[in-house]
């Protein structure tokens, strides 16, 4: 009956999701293309902006152009720069503060997820200033009015340029969750292959890697449509293609600006067809321990797709053709666990471990109650996942 109760629940937001107001981003693309942002911000009206960023990227120097563009526009600006790996609620609440205190009237994300997020959040405490971030925790708990929000991605893995999402953890419970409401989608988006040129290799595989995932979820799901299936073969292909290439050789630009239209395409396909599992247990995984997103991915998805079994033995054939790696195999099985290998192969050409070495044996119940709690009903899974599976997958990962 549990299982009915999710799968019906399931096919009632599929239903739904045809009748959200959608936003397609505005998209500025190409090298340096961040050049254009403050001139369209000008044209918009907005006077006043909040960046909201990291200190890593501040040392950098990446903003600086942005910054003396900002200034011949005679657009004022004020930065948050307190932004960390997995966003809490008190950042944003500091965030917000500063956005009321600088007059701002417009949001430019710059940075990985984390600030992409954290700005989200506060476009969503602006539109709503009554409700707290807990009180909107789930669907279509925002429907308010957003300031107008720039993102500006300096990696290739999260996607949440494209997508509705805005995942923040609590530090005081260590839980992590997500915001999900189609007014977080960013008006405009930004995506411009220097600005990834620099990343270190660790961070270019393992958000790499979370693109991956964002396209695989979004295909082997429940409520995949037509078009989502189309974003996340092409993605698919375009990270095989690129991501190992980026790794190696982080100044070949062409491998950097595929990788930033895979980052989007899958965000547009799981923004739509929703996550699955590996994601439950990655945020889990982050919130108890901060691990970083997109290494939780890698780290977990090959289990979890081998735990799915048969019922994804066509997409993931499928998602082989794309990446190229099913031409020596003739079924379909055979083809699908040859794409399984190819994520265990290229996690182990960039480094990426094959375990967690930081789970505690005592948080096993709690992390397996969450993820639990965040999969279902929600996630149009493959297969849904009751106490001993996630259990087990948890297990397989500890170091």
């Amino acid at each position: 009956m549990y299982k009915l109760y999710c799968r019906s629940f399931q096919q009632v937001m599929k239903v739904s999701a045809a009748f959200l107001p959608w936003r397609v981003p505005e998209l500025i693309t190409g090298e340096n293309s961040v050049a254009d942002l403050p001139g369209l911000i000008a044209k918009r009206g907005i006077d006043t902006v909040l960046i909201i960023t990291d200190q890593g990227i501040i040392a950098t120097g990446l903003m600086e152009g942005l910054l003396e563009g900002l200034q011949r526009e005679k657009i004022r600006y004020a930065i948050y720069d307190r932004t960390v790996p997995n966003p809490t609620i008190d950042q944003i609440e500091e965030a917000l503060q500063l956005y009321h205190e600088s007059g701002a009237s417009g949001i430019i994300a710059f940075g990985g997820g984390s600030p992409i997020d954290c700005a989200k959040g506060v476009g969503a405490r602006v539109a709503r200033p009554t409700k707290s971030i807990p009180n909107m925790k789930g669907i279509l708990k925002v429907r308010g009015q957003m300031p107008p929000l720039f993102a500006v991605p300096t990696t290739s893995g999260t996607g949440s340029e494209a997508t509705l999402a805005c995942v923040v953890s609590n530090s005081k419970t260590h839980e992590k969750y997500a915001m999900m409401d189609p007014v977080l989608i960013p008006h405009v988006a930004v995506l411009d292959p220097v600005l990834t040129v620099n990343l270190p290799k660790h961070i270019t595989a393992t958000t790499g890697m979370d693109a991956l995932t964002h396209a695989v979820e979004a295909y082997i799901g429940k409520s995949a449509t037509k078009q989502t299936r189309q974003w996340s073969i092409e993605a698919v292909k375009l990270i095989y293609e690129n991501l190992y290439e980026a790794y190696l050789n982080g100044d070949n630009l062409r491998a950097r600006d595929n990788m930033q239209k895979a980052a989007y395409l899958a965000g547009m396909a799981f923004t739509r067809a929703y996550v699955g599992n590996i994601h439950a247990i990655a945020h889990t995984l982050s919130g108890f321990y901060n691990v970083p997103h997109g290494l939780a991915n890698a780290v977990i998805m090959p289990h979890v797709l081998e735990h799915y079994g048969k019922a994804i033995h066509e997409p993931l054939a499928n998602l082989a053709d794309a990446a190229g790696v099913s031409n020596a195999f003739d079924t379909t099985e055979q083809k699908a666990v040859a794409f399984i290998q190819s994520i265990k192969t290229l996690n182990e050409k960039m480094a990426i471990p094959s375990t967690i070495d930081c789970i505690v044996e005592r948080d096993i119940p709690m992390m397996v109650k969450r993820a639990l709690q965040e999969a279902n009903p929600l996630y149009p899974v493959p297969k849904i996942f009751g106490k001993k599976d996630m259990e087990g997958i948890i297990r397989r990962i500890v170091r």
